[in-house]
């Protein structure tokens, strides 16, 4: 069974920086796609970034774009979320998450296979 822990959420100002991490507990030898979504209260979960097997291909979303970098490494199985000149609009509980069918362009989260627990981003104005 695959197990992701998120770390390094937090509260920053807006303007500020933040860096996600979610490691995958066990090595995964199969192709697959690592993504990010989040959920603020009273709202539906949203794609916020995705990075193919090989790390060579991304997929962002539109509010997030020229923000946010997703990055991997695949040594560690570990996914990376960079995070910078957040508004207070991203506050959210942000999951990482594996899509089996590697398809890192789609950004549907019917496609993910496995969850982390969700880590806090709060930005305050």
């Amino acid at each position: 069974q695959v197990q992701l822990v998120e770390s390094g959420g937090g509260s920053v100002q807006a303007g500020g920086s933040l860096r996600l991490s979610c490691a995958a507990s066990v090595r995964i030898f199969s192709r697959y796609t690592m993504g990010w979504f989040r959920q603020a209260p009273g709202k539906e979960r949203e794609f916020v970034a995705a990075i193919s097997w090989r790390g060579l291909n991304t997929n962002y979303a539109d509010s997030v774009k020229a923000r946010f970098t997703i990055s991997k490494d695949n040594a560690k199985n570990t996914v990376y979320l960079q995070m910078n000149s957040l508004k207070p609009e991203d506050t959210a509980v942000y999951y990482c998450g594996i899509d089996p069918s590697d398809q890192y362009y789609r950004g549907k989260d019917y496609l993910y296979e496995y969850w982390g627990q969700g880590t806090q981003v709060t930005v305050s104005s």
